[in-house]
């Protein structure tokens, strides 16, 4: 999965870099996370490591590209570890609405999801 989300990255610049005349990167936030979880009793609950990373990239029109892990440790009863993957592109319609696709991954899921939809910026 690891290999197949940096091909999915390289081919991304890769072609954007060939077939644009201009190709742009912007940082928007790039933040990591680590947490001790408890309960409302402050019991133990694991440990979470996570990732978030927002960019703006430039290949003929503006795009996000939307990466968040959490990574969880001894978090889920019976599970040492599991973890949540989502990566997406974001596209402006106006100011306030953009389409938006998604890709989740994640131990709750028995296979990948795709998510198609809208995003009201508030």
């Amino acid at each position: 999965m690891k290999r197949g989300l940096m091909v999915l990255i390289l081919v991304t610049l890769t072609v954007a870099t060939a077939v644009a005349d201009e190709f742009a990167l912007a940082p928007i936030t790039n933040e990591i996370s680590y947490f001790k979880n408890t309960d409302d009793d402050f019991k133990a609950m694991g440990k979470t490591l996570q990732i978030v990373s927002i960019n703006s990239f430039k290949t003929f029109t503006w795009f996000n590209f939307e990466f968040t892990g959490d990574f969880n440790w001894d978090m889920t009863e019976g599970q040492n570890y599991d973890y949540y993957i989502e990566v997406g592109f974001v596209k402006s319609i106006t100011s306030k609405l953009s389409l938006n696709y998604q890709r989740i991954y994640g131990t709750f899921v028995s296979e990948p999801v795709n998510q198609f939809g809208l995003r009201l910026s508030l």
